[in-house]
């Protein structure tokens, strides 16, 4: 049975933790600063450490204290995996005692399939965005990704794949990364724009026109770049359709077409130039006989801490922390100055020591001491709020929103809604993907990227408060996690502490759990109220944000 709305803004101002972003109720470990280990002992992991503190000294800020295991458990997991925890795995690793759990819990979600789920949902929106573009294949793509992030190739090799990519967008998904930029036009200005942006972290794009105003790029740089995609076509086949009697679109693919010499372009002053494909001040052969974008793959990860290992870093750092070194993550440069250039450029060369492996560079960025901390602040690092435009300190984490699909997913796992009176995998499975598209739509981004997907729009709350997810969420149907809740074994503070546990990872509060029990105590119908205390959970700003 649904409530009225009046009843549940009651429940929700009644136990008002879960009624705003900016104070959570959470205890923290009592580690001191200096015997805080998650029980890692890689050398990497203790740099980072010392440089991060380095930063705290300098600049006068007192960290946060180390968040304990509740709430640092719900973060991993919705950064790795892309979900919350479940009741089950929360209350396994509270109880456990081995002094090494959050190191072995990092090592054991990176090797779950949903890992690899995660980041190839997180690289797809990130190379071909949320809503496809025609002519590409979604499916390619992630199966791609899959793949790729399943046998944890080297980025390096993944980068190479996208860049050079030819075939059939199905057979080779990586060629729908370069078909997703060839929308509107093939000479090859979307390509460089993205490709420089994704994986060198350089914004060239406003360079197409004009010199940079703000930094040493010049506008035949970006020709310069854009010459090696000059050979890039594309063929889209179509096939005759015997039931419609029309032709109807078939597949797209990636071609190799002729092409040598320069490329043209205009000056404002109507000077026309011309640009021969060179990366870095590196040379290469403009003939026919050439494969311009093989040699560009080659070029981009030479060099000790290549831009390619530079990007990659500051983007997964600030996929765990919601901020990277520099803002925005894809503009590095001398005019953009990283907040921690030495440790910047330390965990470039060694990423690419690793053989530019992913894996291990989240482990690193996992197991440091920044990322363990809590994420409300104090009076003694509240400078430290690179919301408001202040520096990047990592004196405690930074709260951000879902994204559309961490949302979902974490909708599913707290309430087990897609089964929720409904049988069979395939039925459960369909009714999954129509609800994550509605998501998708309401609270995805046009370019895929990864922060601020939750901006408290209208659509996105009332898709919260009042959609068929979340109604089937507070249902007691047969298979509902709140069903089985209150069937199960357990007195009333057991089971709203459950309901607990499953939405936001921790315990109630006192004056969380007083209220809850008044409002049981004085209700006609019980199982209404705990149908409102766990709607009111699923609406909170502490179930929709990461922190």
């Amino acid at each position: 049975m649904v409530r009225p709305c009046q009843t549940r803004r009651s429940m929700a101002a009644s136990c008002g933790a879960w009624c705003s972003v900016a104070v959570f109720a959470l205890g923290v470990v009592a580690f001191g600063a200096d015997t805080f280990t998650t029980g890692s002992s890689d050398v990497i992991i203790t740099e980072i450490d010392k440089q991060i503190r380095e930063a705290w000294t300098d600049n006068d800020v007192v960290p946060s204290p180390v968040a304990d295991d509740h709430e640092w458990l719900r973060r991993v997991y919705l950064d790795i995996l892309g979900r919350v925890p479940s009741l089950e795995e929360v209350e396994e690793f509270a109880t456990s005692k081995d002094k090494a759990k959050r190191t072995k819990v990092i090592d054991k979600l990176l090797d779950d399939p949903l890992y690899v789920r995660n980041f190839t949902t997180v690289w797809t929106n990130l190379c071909i965005g949320q809503q496809t573009p025609r002519r590409v294949s979604r499916a390619g793509m992630q199966k791609f990704f899959r793949e790729a992030f399943g046998k944890n190739r080297p980025w390096s090799d993944i980068v190479s794949d996208l860049v050079t990519a030819e075939g059939h967008y199905e057979e080779n998904g990586a060629v729908n990364f370069l078909l997703a930029q060839m929308q509107d036009q093939d000479d090859g200005v979307q390509m460089t724009a993205k490709t420089t942006r994704l994986f060198l972290g350089m914004q060239v794009q406003c360079t197409q026109c004009h010199n940079h105003p703000f930094n040493d790029w010049k506008q035949d740089q970006f020709w310069q770049y854009n010459s090696f995609f000059r050979q890039t076509g594309k063929v889209d086949h179509r096939k005759f359709n015997p039931k419609t009697g029309r032709m109807e679109d078939d597949y797209s693919e990636i071609v190799e077409r002729g092409f040598s010499g320069p490329v043209y372009f205009e000056k404002r002053n109507g000077l026309m130039q011309v640009a021969y494909p060179i990366y870095e001040g590196q040379e290469v052969d403009p003939g026919d006989s050439t494969d311009r974008r093989k040699e560009l793959a080659k070029l981009m990860v030479t060099g000790e801490k290549p831009m390619i290992a530079m990007s990659m870093v500051n983007r997964t750092w600030a996929h765990f922390f919601g901020y990277g070194f520099t803002r925005p993550i894809d503009d590095l440069g001398p005019h953009n100055p990283a907040t921690h250039p030495a440790l910047l450029d330390f965990l470039a060369r060694e990423f690419v020591k690793s053989g530019y492996d992913c894996k291990q560079l989240i482990r690193w960025i996992a197991n440091s001491e920044a990322y363990n901390l809590t994420s409300r602040g104090t009076k003694k690092n509240e400078r430290d709020n690179p919301a408001a435009g202040e520096t990047a300190l990592f004196s405690h984490t930074y709260v951000k929103p879902m994204t559309a699909e961490q949302l979902y997913d974490s909708l599913i796992v707290a309430t087990n809604a897609h089964k929720s009176g409904r049988s069979g995998w395939e039925q459960s499975e369909k009714q999954r993907q129509e609800w994550l598209q509605q998501f998708v739509r309401t609270f995805g981004t046009d370019d895929g990227e990864e922060s601020n997907s939750f901006d408290g729009t209208i659509p996105q709350a009332l898709m919260m408060m009042n959609g068929e997810l979340v109604r089937d969420a507070v249902s007691v149907k047969a298979g509902s996690h709140l069903g089985d809740v209150l069937a199960g074994k357990g007195n009333e503070m057991q089971k709203i502490q459950r309901l607990y546990m499953t939405a936001l990872g921790r315990q109630p509060t006192r004056p969380e759990m007083g209220a809850a029990q008044k409002y049981l105590k004085s209700a006609r119908d019980p199982l209404a109220v705990y149908q409102d205390l766990f709607w009111a959970l699923l609406n909170s700003n502490e179930f929709i944000f990461n922190h």
